[in-house]
């Protein structure tokens, strides 16, 4: 009797490994199949940030890259996509604001050329105002102010275009 009660313990023993590796197996099969949903939901949501960058919704692009890196921060491959894409977005809108503020600076020139004629004359007919100096003051500090944002502007260009090269 004691043999057989040996033999069980070896039976038994061999059936709870023989369980112990399904449910290893089966828990790993799980994980894989977990982390190729993630793999593509994180693609998925960097398609749609393509989309909306493509459609010129740069915030809602923006919002898709930092939802897929709060969300799947270990999905490698779909985060270097986000950072490409990401640099992409952020030259995107520094170029569309390096318009406009182009277009507001000709605007300050035009106007500060304009003003600045009239308070020479002013002053050459001794007529100038304080209100007036002050005024032209304050116009050239705004033409000073979009000045540095439009080179700012095109700094920042520069620097993105030069990280993009580095990858």
């Amino acid at each position: 009797m004691k043999y057989s009660h040996v033999g069980n313990k070896k039976g038994a023993y061999e059936a709870d490994m023989t369980n112990k590796k399904l449910i290893f197996i089966a828990t790993v099969l799980l994980m894989a199949g977990c982390g190729n949903n993630e793999k593509k939901q994180a693609e998925q949501l960097l398609q749609e940030a393509r989309t909306h960058f493509l459609e010129g919704k740069l915030d809602e692009a923006r919002a898709d890259i930092d939802s897929l890196r709060k969300t799947f921060p270990n999905i490698v491959e779909a985060r270097k996509g986000a950072l490409k894409l990401h640099q992409d977005i952020e030259l995107k809108a520094a170029q569309d604001e390096l318009a406009r503020t182009d277009s507001l600076l000709l605007i300050a020139n035009k106007e500060l050329e304009t003003m600045q004629k009239e308070v020479e004359d002013h002053k050459a007919a001794l007529k100038a105002t304080p209100e007036e100096l002050t005024a032209l003051t304050r116009m050239r500090m705004r033409r000073d102010s979009i000045r540095t944002q439009f080179e700012t502007l095109g700094m920042k260009i520069s620097y993105i275009r030069q990280k993009q090269k580095e990858q």
